[in-house]
């Protein structure tokens, strides 16, 4: 009998003896099998946790340092760069549209502080616990370092699901975690930045800054910047919506650029005409599809959490999108194969390239021998856990990892932090000169004509996509390279990157105030 069916056997047990002492109470019947079925039907649910696969990553990429570089990082300097600095969890007591009082969990981690602010997207869902945002938070501070972004990593949640509540109640939740988290130190433009995450968008962010700038606003003339994700209007930047789709694709169209790249993930170079297979179509899978489509891919499949849908001719980004929109689900959409339940078996079909963008380990020992997939693009945090990357690349596929790929959204971010301590918009201030210098270089050069009129300076959006492009191209190459060089697979190679990183900066930076600082603490 395997580990699991051993696992399985004994809670089932535990669960019918608690079920039926209690059914001399109320009389419940002994618990059906096939709930414990469905207890283990979760994604990669008899596999380690997030946070430890997420070590085990990164415990990987170390002994791969401490072996071929040991010069880089020792051991117990790896055990520092992976260990969260500082985690809260508190309760907040929220009043009901009903009147009513409910005490809410929430969290916040912050991983790294070897460059300040943090930074971490804050969820709402009903599943958020402390091992998820540390995780996540870790996660972060590789993403950063990895693409060369000069923040900590962070990540906030609240144990809610808000589909369950109004708007003023997400309002209520929302400006009291501000509080929270401002008063704990943990919110700040020079301290702590969140960001959107899973079940949370501008709206929210927007009531975050307005909190923050109500009470601090009047000491701090950078208030504003306490936060990104926020809409244009209230202090945004243009192109962040599509950030982490549009980073996605600059990074896989970059590596399809690569010949060696290619030829060792059987594949041809470009993206036109290749397949693609999306699983999760939020902010980030329908932004994907629509910027592989207009490269010439084919993208043939979508999964969702409820339906899914298939066309081996490829599906339309524009009509697709408009129907989910409409109908949340893919039933009844005529333009391919729709699946309901077993939309996951969209993921199995044979393509190109997959793309993963819903939830974590959501590639596990479960069912990872059923992928058909040349090449696997981790869009989502944490999609694959370490069992199924290991077998995926023995197998031969490219699994470009999620710290390299998914890092558009704060690479953007990164961009609006900057605009909110700037108090400007980018290119505001160059944009006449520049049409003016070209409308002048057109004319020393002799060409003339109403295309003239034409030339204009960049905008916003231009400055934010052509500096995305620069950082995704520049990373996935350095990362290509560092795994060519030392053999090992890509996400080896950007851990171990990573880790040289920010093991750097605590040699020339050093450690010994944050270890005073905690001594003090210790002592006072």
């Amino acid at each position: 009998m395997c580990i699991r069916d051993r696992y399985q056997r004994r809670v089932h047990g535990i669960l019918n003896f608690w079920m039926k002492a209690l059914s001399m109470f109320k009389g419940a019947k002994a618990l059906n099998p096939s709930v414990i079925a469905r207890c283990f039907s979760v994604p990669g649910a008899d596999e380690p946790s997030f946070i430890d696969q997420t070590n085990a990553f990164c415990n990987e990429a170390g002994d791969h340092l401490l072996e071929t570089q040991p010069h880089v990082v020792t051991k117990d300097l790896l055990e520092v760069i992976k260990a969260p600095k500082t985690v809260i969890k508190f309760n907040m007591p929220i009043r009901r549209d009903n009147g009513t009082l409910e005490v809410i969990e929430a969290y916040r981690a912050q991983h790294s502080y070897h460059r300040v602010p943090c930074k971490g997207g804050i969820r709402y869902s009903h599943d958020v616990d402390q091992q998820e945002v540390e995780a996540l938070s870790s996660l972060m501070t590789f993403k950063c370092a990895c693409n060369d972004i000069p923040f900590g990593g962070a990540k906030g949640g609240v144990k809610v699901n808000p589909k369950k509540y109004s708007v003023n109640e997400l309002e209520r939740i929302t400006r009291r975690y501000a509080l929270e988290i401002s008063k704990k130190g943990f919110l700040g433009a020079s301290i702590d930045v969140p960001a959107p995450d899973m079940g949370t968008g501008g709206r929210e962010m927007s009531w975050i800054k307005d909190t923050y700038s109500y009470i601090f606003g009047q000491n701090d003339v950078n208030a504003a910047a306490c936060i990104t994700g926020k809409p244009l209007h209230q202090g945004g930047i243009d192109g962040r919506p599509e950030a982490t789709g549009l980073g996605v694709f600059f990074g896989v169209r970059e590596l399809f650029t690569i010949p060696e790249f290619c030829s060792q993930y059987k594949t041809t170079v470009g993206l036109k005409g290749k397949t693609v297979i999306i699983q999760g179509y939020g902010n980030v899978g329908s932004w994907a599809h629509k910027f592989f489509q207009e490269e010439g891919s084919k993208v043939t499949g979508i999964i969702e959490h409820n339906s899914g849908v298939f066309n081996a001719e490829g599906l339309d980004q524009a009509d697709l999108l408009a129907y989910w929109t409409k109908h949340h689900s893919f039933a009844g959409y005529t333009g391919g194969q729709v699946f309901g339940a077993d939309s996951m078996e969209i993921m199995y079909k044979e393509c190109d390239i997959l793309i993963p963008a819903a939830i974590e380990k959501s590639v596990n020992k479960g069912n990872m021998e059923k992928f058909q997939c040349k090449v696997m693009a981790e869009a989502a945090n944490g999609p694959t856990t370490f069992a199924a990357h290991k077998y995926l690349v023995g197998k031969g596929v490219g699994v470009i990892p999620d710290l390299l790929i998914n890092a558009g959204g704060v690479i953007v971010s990164y961009f609006e932090w900057l605009k909110g301590l700037e108090h400007v918009r980018l290119g505001r201030l160059t944009k006449g000169y520049e049409r003016k210098s070209k409308k002048d270089l057109a004319k020393l050069a002799g060409i003339s004509g109403p295309k003239i009129d034409e030339l204009e300076g960049p905008s916003e959006k231009n400055i934010v996509y052509t500096a995305l492009e620069e950082i995704m191209k520049t990373s996935c190459r350095e990362v290509f390279n560092y795994s060519v060089k030392y053999k090992v697979n890509l996400r080896v190679a950007a851990y171990a990157q990573t880790i040289a990183k920010i093991a750097q900066t605590y040699k020339e930076a050093g450690i010994s105030v944050q270890l005073a600082l905690n001594q003090n603490k210790i002592h006072s």
